[in-house]
């Protein structure tokens, strides 16, 4: 498994970048304020040193109090550098967490539909939140945990060192070979806590789509069953965390015997040097408190680098997702459609899914300015497929489609999207108000256009029923109303956006026969001076359009108007229109 830290560390620089001075003077007064305390302990020496002589108290007073009022002086400037790093720090901690979820947020709705299609939204909000968190909590070891190691070590190694090379040296060996160790074990340790992140995002995502079918694991008996599946998810996690954790126990162990060894050996060779001459009591004194430090300060290390890399594997799944190339993208250059007249053109248009699966193939279709044609057919004829990629929601095999003479693969999506409004079968809707909803495709609505828009769409008889009318939430995608109340809003919503081009799939699909009849007259209204491509099984909703066209197995068998097709011998639409229609009668 590749590491991604590296990755990881490169999309977080490209934010630090931005606001580099903030980050660099928390930095400069973090390190100033942990050589400000590592050195307090050398002035602590001084005072051992003084009163452990030979003169008397009196006389010994004032130089102790000297240095005293030195060493209050130093700590008078580590507890100012500590407050100016923690100022720092609040002030980019909070700007850079803020820049990291807008940016998630808009690399992440820079994807295709087909994306969201494949993917739980549980599991990619997961990914979001552990992005951001996990940049946080590298951020607070490196100011609070990384910083204060390396620095108290620098200064001890080089204060030890000055008193006897021989024991710098040996307490640089030691820190060499501790903190090797632990980066050789995080390392290793690394792979597994991806894959235990990998398990609790499965596990998310399960519990997401649980949660967002919650009516059908009731209503078709399902519960004994997800539960079971839902823990047999989690006692993955719990194996992966019970292994991961096991190690880091171990590791931990090994490190403690460590710093046994370099207590007892410090203290014996200080002693050593202490009988020797060599070291006087207030040296005693000191090395006693650097191996204190040291220990305390080696056993955060551990904790910081397995910290590190555990965070690193929390960022890995939207790092992966970051560095992954949106499979639909304006091209460089792409200019705004402008569409003048709504002409629709399919030129020898070919699209495979997943370059197998054969939907569409030399298919040629125009629609001219101003025409209302209906697309119908089997199930899985391709008809949803024409529409996909009209909204290019996914990209040609082979072929083109043009709006007023424009490639739309060489225009932006933005601008495409802008001029054509579409009606889905089930109508998604924000958990916002009824208003926001209504409004979402032109914000710039006054409230008299949406009433307005709600009227025409028969869906203002309902919410003036509500009471709070237009400010009610819906809901998640719009749970609190039933089907044909969501299709009615999304109607309304259609109307106040009045895009030139006009797509209706299965438009009326979800609403009895008194409401479709009042909408009809509504979508008439829409349609006017419009290019429409209605997709309907309901062969009754498509009578008045001026072309109906068969679609089957990728390819248009027929097409003309109703009176046209119905005469027709033999033919599959006739075929249609008689079981519907005339089977129903008989």
């Amino acid at each position: 498994m590749k590491n991604k830290a590296f990755e990881t560390i490169k999309i977080y620089w490209s934010h630090i970048r931005r606001m580099k001075w903030l980050f660099f003077g928390m930095i400069f007064f973090a390190v100033a304020s942990n050589i400000f305390s590592t050195i307090v302990p050398i002035f602590m020496k001084k005072i051992v040193d003084i009163i452990s002589g030979s003169g008397g108290r009196a006389e010994m007073f004032k130089p102790v109090i000297g240095v005293l009022f030195i060493a209050a002086g130093i700590e008078a400037g580590r507890w100012l550098c500590s407050r100016l790093a923690t100022i720092f720090d609040i002030t980019f901690l909070s700007r850079m967490l803020s820049e990291i979820n807008n940016a998630s947020f808009r690399r992440l709705h820079l994807n295709s539909f087909s994306f969201f299609s494949n993917n739980f939204s549980g599991s990619l909000v997961k990914k979001v939140n552990y992005f951001t968190r996990a940049f946080e909590n590298l951020a607070d070891n490196f100011l609070w945990g990384l910083i204060p190691i390396a620095t108290s070590m620098a200064v001890i190694v080089s204060v030890l060192f000055l008193r006897d090379k021989t024991m710098g040296l040996g307490a640089l060996g030691w820190l060499v070979v501790f903190f090797t160790l632990n980066l050789f074990f995080s390392r290793w340790k690394y792979k597994y806590d991806i894959m235990a992140n990998e398990a609790v995002s499965r596990t998310t995502g399960f519990l997401a789509d649980t949660i967002t079918n919650s009516s059908c694991l009731k209503l078709y008996n399902g519960y004994q069953r997800e539960v079971k599946s839902f823990a047999d998810l989690n006692e993955e996690v719990r194996r992966k965390n019970v292994f991961t954790w096991g190690m880091e126990e171990l590791f931990n162990a090994i490190s403690s015997f460590l710093m046994i060894i370099l207590e007892v050996g410090l203290l014996w060779f200080a002693l050593k040097l202490w009988r020797d001459g060599i070291f006087t009591p207030g040296d005693f004194v000191l090395v006693q408190t650097y191996v204190i430090i040291i220990i305390g300060q080696s056993w955060q290390f551990g904790r910081i680098v397995r910290t590190f890399y555990r965070s690193f594997s929390d960022a890995e799944e939207m790092t992966v997702l970051l560095q992954t190339t949106p499979e639909i993208l304006d091209k460089p250059g792409a200019k705004n459609l402008k569409v003048s007249e709504g002409k629709i053109e399919f030129r020898q248009v070919l699209f495979c899914y997943h370059e197998t699966r054969k939907i569409l193939e030399d298919f040629n279709l125009t629609i001219k300015p101003g025409e209302k044609i209906a697309l119908i057919g089997p199930s899985g004829a391709g008809k949803t497929t024409v529409i996909k990629l009209l909204l290019r929601n996914f990209d040609l095999t082979g072929g083109h489609i043009l709006i007023d003479g424009q490639d739309i693969a060489g225009v932006t999506q933005e601008s495409l999207w802008q001029n054509i409004s579409l009606v889905p079968q089930d109508p998604v809707l924000f958990h916002r108000t009824l208003k926001e909803n209504i409004r979402y495709g032109r914000p710039e609505a006054s409230d008299e256009e949406v009433v307005e828009a709600s009227k025409m769409a028969h869906c203002h008889e309902f919410i003036s029923g509500l009471s709070e009318a237009y400010d009610t939430f819906v809901g998640e995608r719009g749970i609190k109303l039933s089907g044909g109340e969501r299709q009615r809003v999304a109607i309304a919503r259609a109307i106040l956006r009045n895009a030139p081009i006009l797509v209706l799939d299965e438009a009326t699909s979800s609403l009895d026969s008194e409401s479709e009849r009042l909408i009809q007259d509504a979508l008439e209204k829409l349609m006017r001076d419009k290019t429409v491509i209605v997709i309907a099984h309901r062969l009754s909703t498509i009578r008045k359009m001026d072309r109906i066209i068969f679609i089957d197995e990728g390819q248009i068998k027929e097409e003309g108007t109703h009176a046209e097709l119905e005469k027709k011998e033999a033919g599959l639409y006739r075929h249609l229109w008689e079981m519907q229609a005339g089977g129903f009668m008989k």
